[in-house]
C-alpha cells in the first residue's frame, strides 16, 4: 500500500514490481526471513559485539575553532527569514552572519 504522504519524486512499486522484490527476497540464501525462535535468540548489537557498537556511538568532539571564535546562541527569527535563508543551502548560517555584519557596518 503506497502512503498517503509519498513525495511525487518516489518510485513507489507497483503490485507486480512488489511481488518480484518479495520473490527476489524469498530466493536469498543469504537473507533468510525469520522464524519466531530466531526473534527469541536475537540479542541488542551491544551485547554480542560492544567494541564495534562503542566504536560508532562514541560523541564525536569537535576540534577547537579557528579566530574568531563563534558564539551558539538562541535568536527567534520570522519564518519567512529563517526559510530563505536555509534555501540558500549548507552554509546558511555563515551567510546570515555575514548579512548581519554588512547590516551593522551600514549604521
Amino acid at each position: 500500500m503506497r502512503p498517503k504522504n509519498l513525495p511525487a519524486d518516489i518510485h513507489w512499486p507497483d503490485d507486480k514490481e512488489e511481488a518480484q522484490i518479495q520473490r527476489g527476497i524469498t530466493a536469498d540464501p543469504d537473507a533468510p526471513e525469520w522464524t519466531d525462535e530466531d526473534f527469541a535468540r536475537a540479542r541488542p548489537a551491544a551485547e554480542v559485539v560492544p567494541e564495534i557498537v562503542a566504536a560508532h556511538t562514541q560523541r564525536r568532539v569537535r576540534g577547537p575553532q579557528r579566530e574568531p571564535t563563534k558564539v551558539a546562541i538562541s535568536l527567534r527569527l520570522d519564518r519567512d527569514v529563517l526559510d530563505n535563508l536555509r534555501a540558500s543551502g549548507p552554509g546558511w548560517q555563515s551567510r546570515a552572519n555575514e548579512l548581519l555584519r554588512k547590516a551593522l557596518a551600514e549604521t
